[in-house]
């Protein structure tokens, strides 16, 4: 996947997560973010994707609406 559409694809699971609570999609953008910081990404962008990646895969450990 191209690096575009791989921050696109993150980014539209990061807002669907955060309008529905869906532990699916958090749980598949934090394997995507941590994807993303293999990639030749600077410092600071890399250590934000490792922080919303391990926030977003606790996740699961929440009660949320959707049934995923």
């Amino acid at each position: 996947m191209p690096a575009n559409n791989l921050w696109a694809a993150t980014l539209s699971l990061v807002l669907i997560h955060e309008e529905t609570g869906c532990r699916q999609s958090a749980l598949h953008a934090a394997r995507l973010l941590d994807h993303l910081c293999d990639q030749d990404i600077d410092n600071e962008t890399r250590e934000l994707c490792e922080r919303a990646s391990l926030r977003l895969g606790h996740a699961q450990e929440y009660q949320h609406a959707c049934a995923a």
